[in-house]
């Protein structure tokens, strides 16, 4: 079954506010974008977040880019490679759309930096235990990661990457 456009955004919505809002909080940003995206694009092992365990938190709580970015832009690399047989072409056409999506993505929120995004320096331990419980993850981070799956859910339609400018 084919699905639309808003059905594909709705279902990459739902996979990752399964992973990223469990009480656990098992799967940070990062992973739970990767494994959104992984299984909307039908992507081998989309549970295994491992590749982007160490993204959260800007990578490994740096305050850097936004994880919801990178750990999007490795599901983007991955799914060019299994729709390009050419590396270089690959490259060039997950490059083009992670380019794209940073571009909404700071005209949306002003900056692609985890460490401008929230108030908390989380690699500091107090601070990331303030940064649970104040519960931004669950609005401010959420909001960013929903962006991030629900404009790349879209690549599944093979219309949508070809489609490029």
């Amino acid at each position: 079954m084919n699905m639309t456009h808003i059905e594909l955004q709705e279902q990459a919505i739902m996979v990752a506010r399964r992973y990223f809002l469990r009480d656990d909080n098992r799967y940070g940003c990062a992973e739970s974008t990767y494994i959104a995206l992984k299984t909307i694009f039908g992507l081998p092992s989309p549970e295994d977040s491992s590749p982007a365990m160490v993204l959260n938190g800007g990578i490994a709580y740096s305050g850097g880019m936004c994880g919801a970015i990178t750990g999007a832009a490795l599901a983007v690399g991955e799914l060019a490679g299994h729709l390009l047989r050419d590396q270089q072409d690959a490259k060039k056409l997950a490059r083009a759309t992670i380019q794209k999506l940073l571009e909404e993505f700071q005209k949306q929120f002003s900056s692609d930096q985890c460490g401008v995004l929230i108030p908390y320096q989380i690699s500091i331990p107090a601070e990331h235990e303030k940064f649970i419980a104040s519960g931004i993850w669950k609005t401010t981070c959420m909001r960013q990661i929903e962006f991030v799956v629900a404009r790349l859910a879209l690549l599944k339609d093979k219309n949508v990457w070809f489609g490029l400018d």
